[in-house]
């Protein structure tokens, strides 16, 4: 946190009052640096993790700028675009905008594919001043002529290092050329490869840099342990440790989709309250799957990674990897689903004898070891093998003679 006031950032009143009734009291770091770097006209480049207020720290300038502009969008344009990976980032950043600009009578449009484009079109043709939008179904309504993006002043692509994971780079790049080159962009990020910094230096006009990513890659107040364990066994050991009523709100990550409609099938066949969400699901179907989960109703969300980030539920008591995901980064988002807003959380790894390299990489990255709270880790195995080893007989000096099985003893002659 920091020593600074959502007022002494310079954000006006009508804001501030929003903020209040959302009992936003203090920004985090981000949003200490880059609302003023935003007000001020500034093109900005955000590095840091998920969870840390990245939202509020482009949303709130850019809801004050617009209405600071006293221009209304003409039909089929967009004054403010914001660009997100997943649809459900996407409805979460626009709740979210919509929420910080109830003061400002603005008008917001979320676009993203996965639902009939009809509400979409209608919204558009009004005129939109806020659309927050996934790339592939905005593309698709640029071409049918629904929306053009020549009008657009404020452009932000967020958790821009997702964009190339799911393979949107192209489609962001084609966006970004049908923008006015006069324009106000940001980019966040929760990492800096070298293809994002390639898009920075094509999007981004001399911004300024804020990096608040920490020196330690996972929370401190996440308690992070592996369970050894193997494949075939995986499931029955998720139904022993959920029978732990101190696991309340549950995210079990898989590495399919077939695999998590499987899983949550399977836990429902046990009594538990449980859903699915993945990209074969409809938007209906995973917005559902969400509010339920939101609301208490489910208590288990099984997930691919597409809920990596930008779930934003506060209190997940538990994040379950059944299956170990390949890249390491991907682990970070995962476990950062839970120990939000200040509480802690518990993340579970299930480590079966194929995944232990990709857990070998996992401790690299973050630092720290995993706390073993069961089954075996090898480590253990080889110090078995070791101690075997030594209390073998020694191969050297005379061995003692032993008697053939199929000769008779001779006799000795008097």
């Amino acid at each position: 946190m920091t020593n600074l006031s959502f007022p002494a950032l310079g954000l006006a009143e009508p804001i501030l009052r929003a903020l209040a009734a959302e009992h936003y009291n203090e920004p985090t770091p981000i949003q200490a640096k880059a609302i003023p770097a935003i007000l001020a006209g500034c093109d900005v480049l955000g590095i840091a993790q998920t969870g840390t207020g990245k939202t509020a720290a482009f949303g709130l300038p850019l809801l004050q700028l617009l209405a600071a502009g006293q221009v209304q969008a003409g039909p089929h344009t967009v004054r403010a675009l914001v660009l997100a990976p997943t649809r459900e980032l996407a409805m979460q950043i626009h709740d979210s905008l919509r929420g910080y600009g109830r003061n400002l009578h603005l008008r917001h449009a979320v676009i993203l594919g996965g639902v009939n484009q009809k509400r979409q079109v209608d919204a558009l043709r009004r005129g939109v001043d806020v659309v927050v939008a996934t790339p592939g179904r905005l593309i698709d309504l640029v071409q049918q002529k629904h929306v053009r993006l020549d009008a657009v002043a404020l452009f932000v692509i967020d958790e821009a290092d997702r964009m190339f994971d799911m393979g949107f780079i192209r489609d962001v790049r084609r966006i970004t050329a049908q923008l006015p080159r006069a324009r106000q962009s940001m980019l966040f990020s929760a990492t800096m490869p070298g293809d994002v910094a390639h898009l920075v230096s094509e999007a981004l006009r001399d911004p300024v840099r804020i990096d608040i990513s920490p020196k330690q890659i996972t929370t401190e107040r996440i308690d992070q342990r592996v369970h050894f364990v193997a494949a075939q066994d995986k499931r029955v050991l998720l139904l022993e440790l959920l029978r732990d009523e101190a696991m309340k709100r549950v995210i079990v990550f898989t590495r399919t989709k077939h695999g998590a409609d499987k899983v949550a099938e399977i836990l429902r066949k046990a009594g538990h309250r449980a859903d699915a969400i993945h990209g074969n699901r409809s938007q209906n179907a995973r917005q559902r799957a969400l509010e339920t989960f939101r609301s208490g109703r489910t208590r288990i969300l099984v997930a691919t990674d597409i809920a990596s980030r930008g779930i934003d539920i506060d209190d997940v008591s538990h994040v379950v990897n059944l299956d170990i995901p390949g890249e390491p980064e991907s682990y970070v988002h995962r476990i950062g689903r839970t120990a939000r807003a200040g509480n802690g959380g518990v993340a579970i790894a299930f480590c079966d004898p194929a995944e232990r390299a990709s857990l070998r990489a996992i401790e690299k990255l973050t630092q720290q070891s995993l706390t073993v709270i069961g089954g075996d880790n090898g480590r253990a195995a080889e110090s078995r093998r070791e101690a075997a080893h030594k209390q073998r007989p020694s191969n050297r000096g005379p061995r003692p003679l032993r008697r053939s099985r199929n000769r008779p003893a001779t006799k000795k002659v008097a």
